[in-house]
């Protein structure tokens, strides 16, 4: 016999659907026989496979250990380094600043140390992760940013907060500003660009347009200048819609790509300067909540900033208490 308490996102699930989760080598036939003979039970009673569970229930299940496997797990993000640079963290999210190089998700190219991972391994050390017990849900990502750009990443503990995270990012309540450097001093110090983009999959490469077509995407990027010192300056961009490569594609489109840029910069003369990782940082993120936030409606004014943006003191001689 196994026993399992119904956790918080699994509340609503019907039985049959979370015997299927937890028991997941037991036949269908089977298990809706067990039902009926009452070798599963919610709370110490007789249950039907379309009861509604709730947080807190207890499900017994007295089934042979056969069809549950004894075989230990082995879990992916145990693979993942340690090294995780929290910004913030409550009961219900984590905001991580993620170092360049570090992908957010796995691909094909990498699939242990991701920062998904690095988090899932952070949260199993604390016990707050028990990938054998969290039957529905494991910790989230509710945004990403490119392997080779830096800063913060919002996750989520549960589903709730993910699903909030997720509403908020999608109708522009989050606020997300950026730090990046870019070639040559920008004639006007503050303007938002506007444009059309495409993005071709096989290059990886996204290309702008000035005209609509029926395969491109309306971009608009606004940003202003903070300093400019031996031929670079520095800019804070703020993404009015969020589009792959947006800011990368949007300065180069004017003339001013990124430093360390590889797809639309000047990267051979950039890494002859010591320059091999774009200059893009995601360094303040802020909770402008203008609808009701439920659970996260805590959230609501605050502001998160990266301790550090390895490229302002550098290049610019400037800390960001400065900018």
């Amino acid at each position: 016999m196994k026993s399992f308490t119904v956790l918080k996102d699994d509340s609503g699930k019907r039985l049959d659907r979370f015997m299927q989760k937890v028991c997941p080598k037991l036949p269908e036939t089977l298990l809706y026989k067990y039902i009926r003979l009452k070798r599963v039970k919610v709370n110490g009673a007789r249950a039907k496979g379309d009861t509604r569970l709730a947080a807190g229930d207890t499900v017994e299940a007295f089934i042979n250990d056969e069809f549950f496997g004894d075989d230990r797990p082995r879990y992916d993000f145990l693979s993942a380094s340690e090294k995780l640079n929290i910004v913030y963290e409550d009961e219900n999210i984590i905001a991580a600043d993620k170092p360049q190089g570090l992908l957010s998700h796995p691909d094909k190219t990498e699939y242990g140390d991701t920062l998904i991972g690095r988090i899932k391994r952070y949260l199993y050390n604390k016990g707050e992760y028990d990938p054998e017990k969290a039957q529905s849900f494991t910790p989230a990502l509710a945004n990403r940013i490119d392997r080779n750009t830096g800063g913060i990443v919002l996750a989520a503990k549960n589903a709730e907060a993910l699903k909030i995270l997720c509403e908020k990012i999608k109708n522009r309540e989050i606020d997300k500003r950026y730090l990046a450097v870019v070639h040559g001093v920008p004639k006007v110090k503050s303007a938002t660009l506007e444009g059309f983009l495409e993005k071709n999959e096989q290059k990886n490469k996204v290309f702008l347009s000035n005209k609509k077509t029926d395969s491109n995407l309306t971009v608009k990027t606004r940003y202003r200048v903070i300093s400019s010192k031996g031929g670079l300056s520095l800019i804070e961009v703020e993404l009015l819609t969020g589009r792959t490569h947006q800011i990368r594609a949007h300065m180069a489109a004017i003339g001013h790509p990124l430093l360390g840029d590889g797809k639309y910069g000047k990267l051979a003369a950039d890494k002859k300067a010591g320059f091999a990782k774009q200059a893009l940082y995601s360094y303040k993120v802020t909770f402008n909540f203008t609808t009701p936030a439920g659970a996260l409606e805590y959230l609501k004014g605050k502001t998160l900033e990266v301790k550090d943006v390895y490229f302002l003191k550098q290049l610019f001689d400037l800390s960001l208490d400065e900018i």
